[in-house]
């Protein structure tokens, strides 16, 4: 990611104000700095946009209200060219539960691109973050969004989305905290489809799990400076996310610890995991996968080569975008196929 440039001014500005906060307790430096006030600072290091798109993309795209009392807000895109429903996808941003936004410019411009090329309306939101919002705020924003697409689906809704979406194929998906998001909705929701929605799967993108034992891949991958996520970044956004008091192998962060549920036990959609080969996640979700099809669940999951984590939002090199694109096809394939 960039540096920011900062004007002398405003850095002694923030530099007084941060003397009378107290120290800092927690810090990924660019992201986010968390003082002892519980004072939270997040500097715009991806600037936010709005739902303008280039019209040739097909796509056009509109930020609906979900939640006004916890501001929780979704952004819509639609594939505008299309004679018959579509399914969709509830995404969810990464940022490891503490940074991001749905109008973040780089999760707009793979969005609509992936709605645009795998043929799907895409409802993107904008949950609560950590550390103002531990988890499991941000499961609860993402079931109270499956529940209002339900409302919408019973009710009529006169939105201009509204008669594009095929409510009998709902995908929950997400890229790294996102994924979690998703996956942890996908369990909340469990045999109780919320009628007259059929959710049909799930897409995990670089999943971001944990666990107090490290993995081969967060052990003996070296990540570059530049990284989207370092093992101690990692550890940080979990202390920021969960319970006061938890570890990380808390049910929420580590899926296969001790003190998890079963998973014989718990009802899962048809799983897609996307993995990156150089992301420090690797070895942790191809566990999770190998967890997944011995306790008989429907899994398939798709390794990228010579790529980092979040490369599909955060990297512009040709081959970042030669993965997106497999990507993008093998996502469409999965919706295809459910």
């Amino acid at each position: 990611m960039a540096t920011i440039a900062l004007d002398p001014c405003l850095s002694l500005q923030m530099g007084r104000c941060s003397d009378q906060r107290g120290p800092v307790t927690e810090e990924i430096e660019g992201l986010i700095k968390v003082y002892k006030d519980g004072h939270v600072e997040r500097p715009q290091i991806v600037p936010c946009v709005s739902t303008a798109l280039p019209p040739e993309l097909g796509v056009t795209s509109e930020d609906l209200v979900i939640d006004k009392i916890t501001n929780v807000w979704a952004r819509f895109y639609v594939p505008i060219k299309t004679n018959r429903k579509l399914p969709l996808l509830v995404y969810f941003h990464g940022g490891g539960f503490c940074v991001g936004s749905a109008a973040w410019s780089c999760y707009h411009q793979f969005l609509a691109k992936l709605a645009a090329e795998a043929g799907c309306l895409i409802m993107s939101v904008n949950y609560r973050l950590a550390p103002e919002h531990p988890l499991p705020a941000a499961y609860e924003d993402g079931v109270k969004c499956v529940m209002w697409l339900k409302q919408e689906a019973l009710n009529g809704s006169n939105q201009w989305w509204y008669k594009q979406c095929n409510f009998y194929s709902i995908f929950l998906a997400g890229d790294s905290a996102g994924a979690n998001v998703a996956h942890n909705v996908a369990i909340r929701l469990g045999s109780n489809h919320p009628y007259p929605l059929t959710l049909k799967g799930t897409i995990l993108i670089q999943p971001f799990f944990g666990g107090e034992t490290r993995t081969k891949s967060e052990k003996d991958r070296v990540q570059s400076p530049r990284s989207a996520l370092s093992l101690a970044a990692s550890d940080t956004y979990w202390r920021l996310a969960l319970p006061s008091g938890t570890n990380r192998d808390h049910p929420w962060c580590n899926p296969l610890g001790k003190g998890s549920p079963k998973m014989e036990d718990i009802r899962l959609l048809p799983t897609l995991v996307c993995i990156s080969e150089m992301d420090i996640l690797k070895d942790r979700s191809l566990e999770f996968c190998d967890a997944l099809r011995k306790s008989g669940k429907k899994v398939e999951h798709v390794l990228y080569e010579g790529v980092g984590h979040a490369f599909q939002v955060l990297s512009k090199s040709q081959l970042s975008q030669n993965r997106t694109n497999e990507m993008i096809a093998r996502v469409k394939a999965f919706i295809s196929q459910h």
